[in-house]
């Protein structure tokens, strides 16, 4: 929409600069000079005074800026060539303008079907439509979103569940739920719902991949359960503090504080829930 207006926009601009354009070559005027007389000491102009002489290079330098201008406009070919440049340098500007709206508008968009996808899925979720589910987010399996990656996971792992899932397509559908859940904690590494599912497909996983291997990702499951409980604890303390439950979010947050923080991510929820108590005993 905002692309189709760039023609009109063209068009209108050359019809205003072609009634700019001469049909004809202008005369250019003729430049009277001061007639010079060389002399031993250098030259000076015949029959003039000093202020005279002042005046006459100070009005011919005028005539010849004025000369300039009119073989410009008096030159059709010239005065053409100036006018082209000008409006490509116009025309560039407006590109640049319509081109920057339209990224706009498609950034805006995109982040507002994000939301309606999410609220869609949210909604299936809550009907028990899983299968339905499956299939609207597997639209979107390519995308960058950790909140649509990490639902994706939780609902190819529900569909693998089901009754009527064979055993072959069960096991493809948790492996399928695992990469979706490792994609979405590589998206975004502060999401609690990504450590939570992350942690319960890569425990599904090792029911196909032996003893040996349900083991050594027990060490995985255990690091990211601890930090799911670490956000939750820091969720806890700021939904408290929202519902002006002072006590029960000092609680939750003071659990958040003294939690022992091994990642960077650790210590930056650890930071805001230092923050957040500094300003709460502040306002007491």
């Amino acid at each position: 929409m905002v692309m189709s207006q760039f023609p009109r926009k063209v068009m209108a601009l050359a019809s205003r600069l072609w009634r700019f354009l001469p049909s004809g070559r202008v005369a250019v005027p003729g430049l009277r000079l001061p007639t010079r007389v060389t002399g031993g000491r250098g030259s000076c102009v015949q029959g003039l005074s000093g202020s005279e002489v002042a005046a006459e290079f100070w009005l011919t330098g005028r005539a010849r800026a004025g000369y300039r201008r009119t073989q410009v406009i008096g030159n059709p070919g010239a005065f053409k060539r100036s006018l082209i440049f000008s409006a490509l340098s116009y025309l560039g500007f407006e590109t640049y303008q319509l081109l920057s709206s339209a990224a706009v508008v498609h950034a805006t968009a995109k982040v507002f079907r994000v939301e309606e996808i999410l609220q869609q899925a949210d909604y299936l979720y809550e009907s028990g439509e899983t299968e339905k589910l499956y299939q609207l987010l597997t639209l979107y399996k390519e995308s960058e979103d950790a909140e649509l990656l990490w639902r994706l996971a939780r609902a190819s792992r529900d569909v693998a569940q089901l009754s009527r899932t064979s055993e072959e397509e069960k096991k493809a559908l948790v492996y399928e739920a695992l990469e979706y859940a490792k994609r979405a904690l590589e998206k975004n590494e502060a999401s609690f719902a990504a450590h939570k599912w992350y942690a319960i497909c890569i425990s599904d996983v090792g029911d196909y991949e032996g003893i040996k291997a349900k083991i050594a990702n027990a060490y995985v499951i255990k690091e990211h359960f601890e930090a799911l409980g670490y956000f939750q604890r820091a969720e806890q303390g700021k939904t408290y503090l929202k519902l002006q439950n002072k006590k029960l979010a000092a609680f939750w947050l003071l659990k958040a504080k003294d939690y022992p923080a091994h990642t960077q991510e650790d210590k930056q929820v650890q930071a805001e829930a230092t923050q957040l108590l500094t300003g709460f005993s502040g306002k007491n």
